[in-house]
């Protein structure tokens, strides 16, 4: 029973003009985003992180950085392209102004499982491989470092929208719903149970409660995958 902390990048000059950087070479993040994955950095220093596994693009690799060079027992760093940024195609490096003029934009706004980008991919095909991505390396961190592993995934607004979505049993046509701001932490545990959405896009507040003990979950672990009747007592209670 891992858990995953999913990050966004800290933002970049592209978010902040309104471009649509998709895979774009070279899109680093700006001073703002610098700050905003150094927050999220201290957020994480009080959780032993088994891993942390990040899209190849540079502004994740960045924020990945961070996160590592704070922390205190140094985490190892994978990167995985089933976390990559959608393949936007020919909307790649357009402003969001103007691709809200076309026909397709009102796809991706209110039936997303029909969007695909021209010279692109769709967004099925997006949440299909970021969620095997992210699903697979829950049960690899979980068999290697025990039910208490807790790792991290930095990834981009839309994967991790999706991934989301998925945990939370919504249609992928409702996931524009969820909103994933940059450097936000959302938190997932995968059990045999079910999925539980623990955090969605927090900028702030203290994660220790994630360091409970391995061997006090394993040792609860029935009751923790079962959803408690009347909402339960809290992390606190817990740990």
């Amino acid at each position: 029973m891992a858990t995953v902390i999913l990050v966004r990048h800290g933002r970049t000059s592209a978010n902040a003009s309104g471009t649509l950087a998709g895979r774009t070479p070279g899109v680093r993040l700006d001073d703002t985003g610098t700050d905003q994955a150094r927050r999220t950095a201290e957020r994480l220093a009080a959780v032993p992180l088994a891993a942390v596994v990040t899209s190849p693009l540079e502004r994740c690799r960045q924020t990945a950085k961070i996160i590592t060079s704070a922390h205190p027992a140094a985490p190892r760093t994978v990167t995985e392209r089933g976390i990559t940024e959608c393949d936007y195609g020919e909307w790649q490096g357009r402003l969001l102004k103007d691709l809200a003029k076309e026909k397709l934009w009102g796809v991706v706004q209110t039936q997303p499982s029909a969007a695909a980008f021209p010279g692109g991919e769709s967004l099925q095909a997006m949440q299909a491989r970021s969620v095997e991505a992210v699903r697979r390396h829950d049960a690899a961190l979980e068999a290697e470092h025990g039910p208490g592993a807790v790792w991290v995934a930095v990834s981009h607004g839309d994967i991790i929208k999706s991934v989301l979505a998925d945990a939370l049993g919504m249609h992928l046509d409702l996931f524009q719903r969820l909103f994933v701001d940059p450097a936000s932490v959302s938190i997932v545990r995968y059990t045999g149970t079910r999925p539980y959405v623990l955090a969605s896009n927090t900028h702030a507040g203290d994660l220790s409660w994630l360091a409970a003990p391995p061997a006090k979950r394993a040792r609860r672990r029935k009751s923790v995958e079962d959803a408690p009747v009347g909402g339960g007592a809290g992390p606190s209670a817990r740990s």
